[in-house]
């Protein structure tokens, strides 16, 4: 199941509708996140019931008499547990920004970039790079990215040609997503030592 709509028709008093909008409010908060499609359309829906809201209040209060006692309506939605729900999406949000925050691909000039593959020698071209993007005040920043051209895996020409100052480059391409990130080199290269 993606996702399902409920709703409650009554007649209602006044105490009956705030209780069933409080219930089916704090069910949304905790139960309307479990899918993408749900995590978009769940919050238009909680902002459409405010009016509704509105209109229960107008509703007259329970009749003396009635066949069964009105519903209680708890407590407010602010004050159930529930009210935790609303940080489902912002827990999500931030895990995303966090995992794509590394991500080579949304590096741009002035970032700094760590290629976990420590197996390559330095000034060795590696096939298989696994770069990610960290602080440049980070020990294990070796490159910083001095211009980024997109829809080209050329990673040399265009490094030369357009960003002189790179002395490496790192290409990535899938289907039709295809980029380039021209580097300067951080650490420090093995000079020549001349022997007496």
């Amino acid at each position: 199941m993606i996702m399902r709509y409920l709703k409650r028709r009554g007649p209602y008093c006044r105490s009956c509708g705030i209780a069933a909008h409080r219930d089916m409010t704090s069910d949304s908060l905790w139960q309307g996140w479990w899918g993408i499609p749900s995590m978009i359309v769940n919050p238009i829906v909680m902002l459409i019931n405010v009016p509704q809201r509105l209109k229960i209040n107008k509703l007259p209060e329970p009749l003396p008499g009635a066949p069964r006692p009105p519903a209680n309506p708890g407590k407010p939605v602010y004050l159930r547990p529930t009210i935790l729900g609303v940080l489902i999406p912002a827990i999500l949000i931030s895990l995303i920004v966090l995992v794509e925050k590394g991500d080579p691909e949304f590096a741009k000039a002035g970032d700094c970039i760590h290629n976990k593959n420590s197996i390559v020698l330095p000034g060795a071209i590696d096939s298989n790079p696994d770069v990610e993007v960290v602080p440049c005040s980070d020990a294990r920043a070796e490159a910083r990215v001095v211009g980024r051209e997109d829809d080209t895996n050329d990673g040399e020409g265009v490094c030369r040609r357009s960003f002189p100052d790179a002395d490496g480059y790192f290409t990535y391409k899938r289907g039709s997503d295809k980029y380039t990130l021209c580097l300067q080199s951080l650490k420090q290269k093995p000079g020549k030592i001349f022997l007496p």
